[in-house]
């Protein structure tokens, strides 16, 4: 996750305050303040919300965990809900043209849940802390996200993964992913990472081998356009927990989870 913008919770955050329903692309975390004339909303009260919000506990070794009758979780299990019924209408209709459904996740805050690290460290983002914490592999389920998994896989879905990780963090990924019953399509033919020393020509138009400027919107719409058009898969359905896990096309419905914690541009 190499979180090119990551602004401490006071940015995308007062979609805590009024955290509702996060589905099918509708939800209120990218508006900001930032323009505002107003003054801006007390970090230190925020940042209490967003323990309210997930429920933030920490367990018997000392890890922030959030609580499975959070806000959060609530927000999770009425998405989850809507995805299921939805995977399960487009597979069949898909399976009926004849084309090939595919279910696209982003890794991050979609399938892995980071609140530890960003309780730790305060919501602030430092490239070798994370690294150290992506290489435990240790990362609990975002919640219902592994049961979407094999959900989406026994409909008949193929699934991708397409993460903002590098790809000196694939074997910790996959075995983060494995731990946590994601076990679906976890070879390099499904999971799509950064590779910014040798990208892929389907990205040439922003990266060529040492030479790396793909935007996230860039970098995730050109692996969901190489899935469709190289691949041939239909993408019914693209989860992420960013905005930019889900701009720039190539879907056919978008779920965005919930994360008050940072955004990435």
């Amino acid at each position: 996750m190499h979180k090119s913008l990551r602004i401490a919770a006071a940015t995308a955050a007062c979609a805590v305050a009024g955290a509702a329903l996060y589905g099918a692309g509708a939800a209120t975390a990218g508006q900001s303040t930032a323009n505002s004339t107003h003054e801006p909303y007390n970090i230190g009260l925020l940042v209490k919300d967003i323990d309210t919000y997930y429920g933030t506990t920490a367990d018997a070794n000392g890890v922030y965990q959030a609580s499975p009758t959070s806000p959060y979780a609530k927000d999770l299990a009425s998405l989850d809900k809507a995805a299921r019924k939805y995977i399960d209408q487009a597979a069949r209709k898909a399976h009926h043209r004849g084309e090939k459904p595919a279910v696209v996740f982003d890794i991050d805050d979609t399938l892995l849940l980071s609140l530890d690290y960003e309780k730790r460290y305060n919501y602030t983002y430092n490239p070798t802390t994370w690294a150290d914490y992506v290489n435990r592999a240790d990362r609990p389920a975002v919640f219902g996200s592994p049961e979407l998994v094999r959900y989406a896989e026994k409909k008949g879905v193929e699934v991708f993964y397409n993460s903002g990780l590098s790809e000196a963090q694939r074997s910790a990924a996959v075995e983060n992913l494995k731990k946590i019953g994601a076990d679906v399509n976890l070879d390099a033919d499904h999971v799509f990472l950064k590779d910014k020393a040798n990208p892929p020509s389907y990205l040439s138009a922003c990266a060529t081998p040492g030479t790396w400027t793909c935007t996230t919107v860039q970098y995730k719409s050109g692996t969901r356009a190489h899935i469709e058009k190289d691949l041939g898969f239909e993408i019914i359905a693209n989860f992420g927990d960013q905005y930019s896990d889900l701009e720039g096309g190539y879907a056919d419905r978008t779920y965005k989870l919930p994360n008050p914690t940072y955004f990435v541009s």
